[in-house]
């Protein structure tokens, strides 16, 4: 029960757990006549689900979750009043709490049992990080009756012990006044009634004993509660379903040390372009935590709901195991003596190629350290491999704009490598070409930015593609050339520097011509 995290689900819960389903329901029609085939045979009418007779819908919805159940009683009035019964609840009650909850003695039915139980569960899991929920339990000591009503179910409770009189804790855990051992009575106390003070694990201890099991307690609390409005524990739950993503996000950020938050925000950030502004807020309560968890994809997904189906638990689980890979990864790299361009660049990319290779997987169960350690070793050796093809970090930034690049880093197969290891020889071909001794001339005459384009570019960017300047017609035939390998490419490349060099070479006689006419020579 508790690992079904359908965000979908979720966010319905109140509505179609709690109102009834209106009158009008849109159903499609059902033609109540006879229709005559093309045989001459009269077929029977359709008949859809709502049609069945009550004990085959039965059949039928015993099969689903909870959850499916309740999306099934949105449908139609018949769905809806055969998904009410109590026998369909009373299972998922037996599952879930341990009991079906069909006795009279709780004045509620199995369905409304689950509703409440179920509720008060998930809220209290939350309770590290739901500061709402904290505010109603620690805001007076003790807190409210309605509250304590419910604490009765929770073995460890984190508030002081408890001071009540006698009567009040006969009432609420239901344990009889002479089974209270004398020596927990508060003798400071100068109320007529008789103070006791118990830790709130030793009431439930007696509560267990006393009604004989859990689920006992479980229907004490229930037939308790018949009178009271719960409000405030639905409120509390909308709450929880539109904000569970943040709150636990949050706290796993700045819940904890103060030293292990500093050394989770040097990982969090460490080779991140990022807004100062923004990061300069780190854990005060106006920091835009959407803006932070937007800087890495995987917290992006949480974030969205999109770890874990949507279980914000074993996504947050995931979270932390992926910075505990990144802080592995961290010290991995720094232990090596590398320059700081291929420190971060082993980061990003190793990073980058985990979440690629696992983002699918992690959008439907946990993935552990283990596996993230697994996936980013071979992520690591793929990028050492790349780096010594580039053997410079001008030539890795080249190659990395490549699709080979990718797709290496993807499937790890040697053939894009030797595709890699191809445009890497022809760009020295080319670089080769142009500084070669009868070729200098041609150096000489060329404008600097076409010469950049032989020798120095980095990256053919696809706007300098286009257009009619010389430098996009270069930048074609380099490109074609060094992703092809087709001589008939170099061969234009060629003959298109010697008419540019050519040109400019006549451009500066023409020139002189001019200037010595109009000395006067």
């Amino acid at each position: 029960m508790e690992g079904d995290g359908n965000v979908e689900l979720y966010n319905m819960w109140i509505t179609s757990l709690m109102a009834p389903l209106p009158d009008q329901v849109s159903v499609p029609p059902q033609q109540p006549w006879e229709v005559d085939g093309e045989d001459g045979i009269r077929s029977a009418p359709y008949r859809g689900l709502p049609d069945m007779c009550d004990e085959i819908l039965l059949l039928i919805l015993d099969l689903l979750d909870p959850f499916t159940l309740l999306r099934a009683s949105g449908v139609c009035t018949t769905l809806y009043r055969v998904s009410c019964t109590d026998s369909l609840w009373a299972k998922h009650c037996r599952v879930a709490f341990g009991s079906c909850f069909r006795s009279d003695s709780t004045d509620y039915s199995p369905k409304e049992a689950f509703k409440l139980l179920y509720m008060w569960r998930k809220l209290y899991m939350t309770l590290p990080y739901n500061r709402q929920l904290q505010d109603l339990l620690f805001s007076g000591i003790p807190p409210q009756k309605y509250w304590v009503q419910w604490l009765v179910l929770e073995e460890m409770v984190p508030l002081p012990p408890v001071k009540l009189p006698d009567d009040e804790i006969e009432d609420i855990w239901g344990i009889s006044k002479d089974l209270l051992d004398e020596k927990h009575k508060d003798e400071c106390s100068e109320a007529l009634d008789s103070i006791f003070k118990f830790e709130w694990k030793e009431l439930h201890t007696m509560a267990l004993l006393h009604h004989g099991g859990y689920t006992n307690v479980q229907a004490h609390v229930l037939r308790k509660m018949r009178s009271e409005c719960h409000e405030d524990m639905e409120w509390l739950y909308c709450q929880y379903n539109e904000n569970r993503f943040q709150w636990l996000f949050s706290y796993l950020l700045f819940g904890l040390s103060k030293s292990s938050a500093r050394q989770l925000q040097r990982i969090y950030l460490w080779w991140q372009r990022f807004d100062k502004k923004k990061v300069s807020r780190w854990g005060s309560t106006d920091c835009d935590i959407q803006y932070i968890a937007s800087l890495h994809p995987l917290t992006h997904d949480f974030w969205n709901g999109k770890l874990a189906n949507g279980d914000e638990n074993i996504g947050i689980q995931t979270v932390e195991n992926y910075f505990s890979m990144c802080k592995s990864l961290l010290a991995w790299i720094l232990g090596r003596k590398w320059g700081r361009f291929k420190q971060k660049k082993v980061y990003k990319d190793t990073l980058e190629g985990v979440y690629r290779m696992l983002k699918f997987e992690a959008q439907v169960s946990m993935i552990n350290h283990d596996q993230f350690w697994m996936v980013a070793k071979a992520q690591m050796s793929r990028i050492c491999s790349l780096e010594k093809i580039a053997g410079n970090y001008v030539n890795w930034k080249l190659i990395d704009a490549l699709p080979w690049y990718r797709m290496f880093m993807a499937s790890g197969d040697p053939i894009y490598l030797e595709q890699l290891k191809g445009f890497m020889f022809r760009k020295r071909l080319i670089n080769k070409w142009v500084l070669e001794q009868e070729n200098l001339w041609v150096s000489n005459l060329l404008p600097e930015s076409l010469f950049q384009l032989l020798e120095y570019e980095t990256k053919i960017y696809e706007d300098k593609l286009h257009g009619d300047t010389f430098g996009a017609h270069l930048s074609r035939l380099i490109w074609l050339y060094l992703h092809s390998g087709q001589q008939l490419y170099m061969d234009a490349m060629k003959g298109f520097v010697y008419e540019c060099a050519y040109a400019s070479y006549s451009s500066q006689i023409y020139d002189c011509v001019s200037l010595v006419s109009y000395i006067g020579f």
